[in-house]
């Protein structure tokens, strides 16, 4: 009897799970473009030809089904790292997550696996979804950190913190970039990011000797443009830290403790304002790259200028820069226009390295996938800013930079 019944309901369960797999995949696509609160069971429904209280028989609230969405990624991502895991020592642990992280993603394009669900407007969710999310995410890193190995030193603990960071962060940018590359080509550039990560970008005998100068945007404003100013930076830190459909009007108004009215005052629209703060933060990064070509040097010592520069707005109340994150709420087509200065910023990047390895200052690295890891590193950096506030303001620079300038797995930072 248990048997026929397992039999009977086996075609049926199977129905169900692929219907529920329709579904996860629907709801990714509405997540991506336009995040976990945007995203409609309506929406959903209406690409896998139901009805929204057909859907609901499935998951009974949005919510809950942008959870599962989360949930699906970070099971694919835990597939990676139980992979790496089983490696015998750091770097190999490193070049397996970097290989099969490059697998994977040539795997969805090839249409062999869903697309993933991108987690940077987890942080826009609420309630036990969110906590439950937010948990798993931080175990994920925890295994990460692995990697690595264990210390009791507390500074070296700190250098740890850092380049797990670096190596999570790098490898959540790959979209941003790889779309530029056939699949074929993804082992060279696994093999070439491991090289950077394995060696740094400086020569053997390089030494971090960056100029700390002043920035434009350092220079005291008044009236209207240090009322804008305070604007976009309040804005700016919600959004990074709330996601932009969990920075409200409200909560932005409330944060520079005035009316709503008077966001309104400051821009039109609130896509105008995520538009703005990119802008602000592009216009930091070329600031700093420009700064440092003029206080000359090796472009070694003018790509150390410049990452410097770059971390000390990220890590001081001067910051910070938008996350690159902020782009998947954006319309597509003013979205390509951001990520088309982001990769301005980067091509700048690449060019002083290329410089550099014609001058024998920058070691030989791909200038290509060096750069959008470098923007990458320097974008995410605000997400360590309470790390760095335990820290003096060089140290955290330091030991922040050394994870690409130097590499993951090298020590000179610790003294």
């Amino acid at each position: 009897m248990t048997s026929d019944t397992a039999t009977t309901n086996r075609p049926e369960t199977a129905r169900f799970q692929r219907k529920r797999e329709l579904i996860l995949d629907a709801a990714a696509a509405e997540i991506n473009e336009n995040g976990a609160r945007g995203m409609t069971l309506a929406d959903v429904a209406a690409v896998v030809g139901l009805n929204t209280t057909s859907v609901t028989y499935y998951f009974k609230r949005k919510e809950v089904l942008a959870a599962a969405c989360y949930d699906r990624s970070l099971d694919r991502i835990e597939a990676i790292v139980a992979t790496a895991e089983r490696a015998t020592d750091p770097r190999s642990r490193v070049r397996a997550y970097v290989e099969e992280s490059f697998a994977q993603r040539a795997r969805i394009r090839q249409g062999e696996e869903p697309h993933f669900t991108v987690l940077s407007d987890l942080r826009a969710m609420d309630g036990p979804e969110r906590d439950a999310l937010a948990d798993r995410y931080r175990g994920l890193l925890r295994r990460i950190r692995g990697f690595f190995g264990a210390t009791s030193d507390d500074r070296a603990k700190a250098l740890l913190t850092a380049r797990t960071h670096v190596l999570v962060e790098t490898i959540f940018w790959l979209p941003g970039w790889v779309q530029h590359y056939a699949t074929d080509e993804f082992p060279r550039l696994a093999g070439r990011m491991f090289e950077l990560f394995d060696k740094g970008l400086a020569p053997q005998d390089a030494v971090w000797t960056p100029v700390r100068t002043l920035l434009a945007q350092d220079t005291p404003l008044e009236g209207p443009e240090l009322a804008r100013r305070s604007f976009l930076k309040a804005a700016t830190r919600l959004i990074n830290e709330r996601g932009y459909r969990g920075a409200s009007v409200d909560r932005i108004a409330s944060e520079l403790n005035v009316t709503k009215g008077s966001f309104y005052h400051h821009l039109d629209a609130k896509d105008e304002l995520v538009v703005d703060c990119f802008a602000h933060s592009f216009e930091t990064l070329s600031q700093a790259q420009r700064a440092a070509d003029r206080a000359g040097g090796s472009q070694w010592e003018r790509i150390c200028s410049a990452i410097a520069m770059i971390l000390d707005v990220q890590f001081s109340e001067r910051g910070p820069l938008l996350r690159t994150t902020a782009l998947q709420a954006l319309p597509p087509r003013v979205r390509g226009a951001m990520v088309e200065r982001s990769d301005h910023v980067a091509r700048r990047f690449a060019g002083m390295m290329i410089d550099g390895i014609s001058e024998g200052s920058v070691r030989a690295v791909d200038p290509l996938v060096a750069s959008q890891t470098l923007v990458s590193m320097l974008n995410a950096a605000y997400e360590l800013h309470n790390w760095a506030d335990a820290l003096a303001p060089a140290d955290a620079i330091d030991l922040y930079a050394s994870t690409l300038a130097f590499g993951l797995f090298d020590d000179r930072m610790l003294g």
